[in-house]
């Protein structure tokens, strides 16, 4: 039998999404130059940063973290359709990408006819390698106001986001149960294309100010040939030196970073961003208008920022519950980020120690053996283990998103707050998940438990390597 060839192996979903991944930062960073200065200041924050903290450095080495920081970043779309949903979680499943988390944004303060999840891979090696991740929104109809709602679906239903050729490339490797190298590059490139800008509207610019006058989200869902990225997201070590930073790089920046204070042990997210671009956009000028059929109407469009983010361990329920507590208890007391000691005072409760962290419950952590760990007595404990120092532990990654902060931020890139007409709607509407996962034709994971899987997996290693029984 003759052996196969490089282009006949399959590729993995890792490379692909690796890939893909390099190749769309290139894309926006050609569409929005100051994300390129957006990606330096960040580099240069994170060296600075790992220069001035060794031991942080020696423990991301060992823990192969440190790879991940030169190519971790996240994007955000916003479909149309439930077909446009269901073609989009086909792609991204091809890359090892999978429907995690529902965020409902429709709710007070984001009040957006939108819900929305996040597409990402699930296992530690592929989190380390590339841990790209894509939230991608979903327009609710049924909270558009009825005299818009039939036209923005037509005018949806008038366009595919993916090429015949993407589709073809999909459905065959779906039926293979993977991706030919040969087709690799192929599959990127027709997969990049509806993430692309274009600056010609698909809808007049009266239709477009429609549009736009209920919500300035509705119009850029629906005013294009595609989706379109809106923003990709850097990770950093030190968001608070990026943000100064912004401001010395005469970047527009967002006025506050969203999420929980700065903290010793950082958890979850906090996010900041520059503020989003006014560009071109020519707009046809339809033949009920006087038009003959290529004329165009220069206007702008503003929707696509940079946004820059700082991940912290990810809580477990009870410590997520501590911490929306503490921001409800914010927000009664009318204490915000603008007022960075006050906030801090706020979570003081909240114990920022990895030690309490871990011993709270509060926290999910991967525990590893330590190095050059001797094989411990029979009878030892995991507990007695980690406190002997012969299993060491570190942090999980939070790989998801705060509604909280991403209303923040997308309210703030809209430059108009909504009005509450998608929440008195929304009140009425039910069952949002389940209508979101009928879309993707999937269920949507729970984020605790893939957290609880890998801690759980961690924990089965150390036994195992250690021979502790159950």
């Amino acid at each position: 039998m003759a052996s196969s060839t490089t282009a006949d192996r399959m590729v993995s979903t890792t490379e692909l999404r690796h890939s893909f991944s390099v190749a769309m930062s290139k894309i926006y960073q050609n569409e929005v130059p100051l994300y390129s200065n957006l990606l330096r200041l960040v580099s240069s924050v994170n060296e600075a940063f790992l220069d001035s903290h060794p031991l942080i450095r020696e423990q991301f080495r060992v823990t192969h973290q440190l790879e991940r920081f030169h190519y971790e970043r996240h994007g955000a779309i916003r479909l149309g359709t439930a077909e446009e949903m269901a073609a989009m979680a086909r792609f991204f499943a091809l890359m090892g990408m999978q429907p995690v988390g529902y965020y409902d944004l429709s709710q007070p303060p984001a009040n957006l006819p939108i819900y929305a999840t996040c597409f990402r891979c699930l296992d530690l090696e592929s989190l380390s390698i590339n841990p790209f991740r894509m939230f991608v929104s979903l327009l609710r109809p049924e909270l558009v106001s009825p005299t818009l709602r039939e036209k923005a679906l037509s005018i949806l239903s008038r366009r595919e986001i993916f090429s015949p050729r993407a589709l073809e490339l999909i459905s065959s490797a779906e039926a293979r149960g993977g991706l030919l190298a040969s087709e690799a590059e192929e599959f990127i490139q027709e997969g990049l294309k509806p993430f692309k800008w274009s600056g010609q509207a698909t809808v007049s610019l009266e239709e477009y100010q429609e549009l736009q006058a209920e919500n300035p989200l509705l119009a850029d869902i629906v005013g294009f040939p595609g989706p379109h990225i809106n923003h990709l997201t850097p990770r950093t070590l030190d968001i608070d030196a990026v943000q100064k930073g912004m401001e010395e790089y005469h970047i527009p920046m967002k006025e506050m970073i969203e999420g929980p204070p700065a903290r010793e042990c950082p958890i979850l997210l906090r996010q900041t961003s520059f503020k989003a671009l006014e560009e071109k956009v020519y707009f046809p000028v339809l033949p009920q208008q006087g038009g003959a059929g290529s004329e165009r109407i220069l206007g702008s469009h503003t929707a696509r920022f940079g946004e820059i983010e700082q991940r912290g361990a990810a809580l477990t329920e009870k410590g997520r519950a501590l911490y929306d507590w503490l921001v409800n208890k914010a927000w009664t007391q009318g204490v915000t980020a603008a007022d960075p000691e006050a906030y801090k005072e706020v979570f003081r409760p909240f114990p920022d120690t990895w030690e309490a962290l871990r011993e709270q419950g509060l926290a999910y952590f991967r525990y590893y053996p330590a190095k050059d760990a001797a094989k411990p007595r029979k009878g030892a404990s995991i507990e007695e283990l980690v406190r002997e120092g012969k299993i060491a532990y570190e942090p999980l990654v939070y790989e998801d998103f705060l509604p909280l902060s991403a209303a923040g931020i997308f309210q703030s890139n809209l430059r108009r707050s909504s009005s509450g007409s998608s929440k008195a709607a929304a009140d009425e509407a039910d069952g949002g998940k389940e209508s979101l996962q009928r879309a993707i034709g999937k269920n949507i994971i729970n984020e605790f438990r893939t957290y609880e899987e890998l801690q759980e997996e961690s924990l089965a290693a150390c036994k195992a390597y250690f021979e502790i029984e159950n």
